[in-house]
């Protein structure tokens, strides 16, 4: 396994892994780093990824320093190494939403987290991330973005995975990749407000598009994330029994 860094936004940083293994044309696993007076790491990757992770960290700002961890939902690729970076950066803090602080984090987490509230602010001094509690989209009750104000990135999570080992950063079509990726995994909750809630995140105006898996994307985020409504609102409607 190869791990990148691209910056993707000023001083926030794409941390790519590509793993052969997954899919049929293997994926990508990323994190972001956003270096601020307080940094803050959006995903950690699995525990078997900490010392790649880790060390493309380190080229960027000393590794001890980390001040947040940060993750969309509870799941392997997103906070397997949680407890090593707690363990590595003496003064951070895991942070997340009141939901998966109060399921699970409370008890994984080797320090207490910090619960956010929905729209609450970090300010990292230099950069200010946006807390948006964002349940079962794309799956999981605790489910949550985080948007950086001054770059205006969305840090989206598995919104808009698609598979195969693609440029660092697009402005081409990432909704057909994702719709065909949705297709392989059914990996998203379809529920009455899965749409809704994708099209809100459209109204912050977002700038760039930073994937968990993927490209991340610079072109038209607010008609890609309205797009992607219209995806789910159809795949839901054909889920629905004939009336």
């Amino acid at each position: 396994m190869d791990t990148t860094t691209h910056e993707i936004a000023d001083d926030v940083f794409r941390i790519s892994t590509f793993v052969p293994e997954v899919g049929p044309t293997g994926m990508t696993f990323n994190q972001f780093l956003i270096r601020a007076d307080e940094p803050l790491l959006f995903h950690t990757g699995p525990r078997a990824m900490f010392p790649a992770v880790r060390a493309a960290v380190a080229k960027l700002l000393p590794a001890e320093s980390v001040r947040w961890i940060t993750f969309g939902h509870v799941e392997s690729d997103e906070c397997g190494s949680m407890n090593e970076w707690l363990e590595v950066a003496p003064q951070a803090v895991v942070a997340h939403g009141e939901v998966g602080c109060m399921v699970s984090l409370n008890d994984l987490a080797d320090r207490p987290p910090r619960a956010l509230q929905h729209d609450e602010v970090l300010d990292l001094g230099g950069k200010r991330v946006r807390h948006l509690d964002t349940p079962h989209v794309p799956h999981c009750w605790e489910a949550r973005l985080l948007f950086e104000e001054t770059t205006r990135t969305l840090l989206c999570g598995d919104l808009f995975t698609h598979v195969g080992m693609p440029s660092p950063v697009t402005s081409g079509d990432i909704v057909g990749p994702a719709r065909e990726a949705e297709a392989m995994f059914n990996a998203s909750c379809l529920t009455p407000t899965t749409g809704r809630t994708i099209r809100s995140l459209a109204s912050l105006e977002p700038a760039v598009l930073g994937l968990m898996h993927g490209s991340s994307f610079n072109g038209d985020c607010e008609k890609a994330l309205q797009d992607l409504a219209n995806v789910y609102d159809d795949l839901l409607a054909a889920a629905a029994p004939a009336s």
